[in-house]
């Protein structure tokens, strides 16, 4: 137990790192290009990958969560799951071919077509990769993890912007998807000495099969509800305003999904070793939500007050359209940065089942949420995804930890204090952001803004919200096993 708690802190810390560089390449990234291309380009890209989008989830087949999330497992057992990942990336790769087309005719745009065909070969190499990364991660071996995915991420951006600036145009965002898949097959190989084997009896996996295939079906359906609304603003509005609305939908939701992402795939891994021990996963869990929470709402937050000057900063005087929309987001993604922690806990202790069946009832409403904002183009869809999703946030908490030993006041005091303090840091630098307003430079706006909200924030939280010998002891326990 204790080598699992080590091993959780310093996974942690090392995503964590892993996670902020990646961010600061992936946002470099997007600076530079989003003043290389134009809205157009990105908005082909988003046309497919939106689609291609829905592949992937069937790519894993939910079997890296299996092989993760099971007690023990053998090398025959991941070698069978190996050669399924196989069937599965070939299938997927050839209907993506055969669906080119279909998804050019359905939106009006020939470019589309080729771009599919280009994507196809992706599925084959991620699945090469499906069971090399899930024996990393189920040995929360994250420091390895984290510098394939750093290692990726810079190989990514140098191939974009160097074919952006070779006139490229939205070819130079496709090298893109293909290149980060290609980099993390070849590190995960190299890194996890693991050979696969010849498939063996597939009866002995089937109980993985099952769990794989909820999961895959919960992640098709929310992945359906979350992104319906960018394909119905490509097909009724054009690749132009799909990438406004792109980007500013991944700029927002940058920090909470690699957060979620980072330290969601940590905690997952540790959860499940702890499933046999409820009170221990208990404190895990709160403790992890707590961290996460602490960083992501904050940093909603602040996208919502700094949207003007953080469009400028990042994408450039051209997307100053992408304002309001990366504005109004943000509601929803400050519910995401609440509610998405419950997935770790439901799947890690085999409740997925009861995870998908909160993703059919939620499907149905935000979809609904879209066509009634799509008449009123991108801020009309931002807005009504908002409002639906904060007043789904309640039944979500109270559905999800039914019948769990967490109660809802317990999950509601990890969120509420860092909210509450996240609200008056807020106020505090909208209060400044409008006496720098005079300042010709958004970038110096931003950074007395930022440093106002978050100085506040931190002294809000550690001292008037009793929180600071929490995080002293996570800092000092990290020190220690370093």
């Amino acid at each position: 137990m204790k080598d699992i708690k080590e091993k959780t802190i310093r996974g942690g810390a090392a995503r964590l790192i892993g996670q902020a560089l990646k961010s600061l390449l992936r946002l470099g990234t997007i600076i530079v290009l989003a003043r290389l291309l134009d809205p157009s380009d990105f908005g082909i890209v988003a046309m497919v990958t939106v689609v291609t989008g829905v592949f992937e989830i069937f790519a894993t087949g939910g079997l890296s969560a299996a092989a993760v999330q099971k007690p023990e497992i053998s090398n025959a057992e991941i070698s069978t799951l190996f050669w399924f990942n196989i069937a599965i990336g070939v299938l997927l790769g050839l209907l993506c071919i055969a669906a080119a087309p279909v998804l050019s005719t359905f939106y009006s745009e020939p470019e589309t077509a080729l771009v599919m065909i280009a994507i196809a070969p992706t599925f084959v190499i991620n699945a090469t990769a499906v069971q090399h990364m899930a024996l990393l991660q189920r040995h929360l071996r994250y420091t390895t993890l984290a510098a394939i995915e750093v290692e990726s991420e810079i190989v990514t951006g140098i191939v974009a912007i160097v074919m952006a600036l070779a006139g490229f145009g939205y070819w130079a965002v496709v090298a893109s998807v293909i290149t980060g898949p290609l980099v993390l097959t070849i590190g995960a190989w190299v890194t996890s000495g693991w050979l696969p084997g010849l498939p063996r009896n597939v009866r002995d996996v089937y109980p993985m099969l099952r769990f794989g295939g909820t999961v895959t079906l919960n992640g098709l359906v929310v992945y359906v509800a979350y992104n319906l609304d960018k394909v119905l603003l490509g097909r009724y509005f054009g690749p132009a305003v799909l990438g406004i609305y792109g980007r500013a939908y991944e700029l927002i939701n940058l920090p909470t999904r690699i957060l979620n992402t980072s330290i969601g795939a940590v905690a997952f891994s540790s959860l499940a070793r702890l499933q046999r021990e409820p009170a221990r996963l208990k404190t895990y869990f709160l403790k992890g939500y707590s961290l996460v929470v602490s960083i992501t709402l904050p940093a909603t937050i602040a996208c919502a007050v700094f949207a003007d000057d953080i469009i400028l900063v990042t994408l450039g005087p051209n997307w100053t359209a992408a304002a309001p929309v990366f504005r109004l987001l943000a509601p929803t993604i400050l519910v995401f940065s609440i509610i998405n922690p419950l997935g770790w806990l439901l799947q890690s202790i085999g409740m997925q089942e009861r995870s998908l069946k909160i993703a059919l009832v939620l499907s149905p409403l935000v979809i609904c949420s879209y066509l009634v904002g799509l008449p009123y183009g991108p801020s009309g869809v931002a807005l009504a995804f908002s409002t639906m999703m904060v007043l789904w946030l309640v039944p979500h908490i109270c559905w999800a930890l039914h019948g769990t030993n967490i109660s809802v006041w317990e999950f509601f005091s990890a969120a509420g204090r860092v909210l509450a303090a996240g609200t008056v840091a807020a106020i505090a630098a909208a209060i400044m952001q409008q006496v720098a307003a005079p300042l010709p430079s958004p970038l110096l706006r931003l950074a007395i803004g930022g440093t106002t909200m978050l100085s506040i924030y931190v002294l809000v939280l550690l001292f008037i919200m009793k929180q600071r010998e929490f995080y002293f002891d996570l800092l000092r326990e990290f020190r220690r096993v370093s």
